[in-house]
């Protein structure tokens, strides 16, 4: 199961309307078009658009589990006194004093340009359940990173 906000939630579903609306019937006219130009076994136009529609076709596939896994969080119902998902936490690098803001998500929802880091990271993991003022050691792939938790918001 995967937690997520009603945003991500509703991003799944229109991405799955477009590729079944849309790049699937594209795939399928390659196919055909691929097919008029003769024969099968010498035409790597046809195997490319075959194979390009083996990747539509799982991706689909890939999104419907990810719906059908989903559970929307209500996000009225979080509470900010401890990091969970869907918790905005403001904290300090306490080696450099860099200041850092992420919001914890989903594996679906993650995008590091915009400050959404996945759940399953080493920092999010090392951040739940931690309360504000709270100094926490991270173990990441570069060494240890400490961080002091500054503010928690939800949303």
């Amino acid at each position: 199961m995967a937690y997520m906000s009603q945003e991500g939630y509703d991003k799944l579903i229109a991405e799955l309307q477009h590729l079944e609306g849309v790049e699937r019937p594209k795939a399928s006219a390659a196919i055909a078009e691929a097919r008029d130009k003769g024969d099968l076994s010498e035409n790597s136009e046809y195997d490319a658009a075959k194979e390009a529609q083996g990747h539509l076709e799982a991706k689909i596939n890939q999104l419907k589990l990810a719906i059908s896994e989903a559970k929307i969080v209500d996000t009225s119902r979080l509470s900010s006194d401890s990091v969970q998902i869907l918790s905005k936490v403001e904290m300090t690098n306490m080696a450099n004093k860099a200041k850092m803001t992420y919001t914890i998500v989903s594996e679906s929802e993650a995008n590091l340009r915009e400050g959404k880091i996945s759940i399953t990271t080493p920092i999010a993991q090392g951040l739940l359940n931690h309360k504000v003022g709270d100094e926490v050691e991270i173990k990441i792939p570069r060494g240890t990173v400490k961080l002091r938790i500054d503010k928690i918001t939800v949303g």
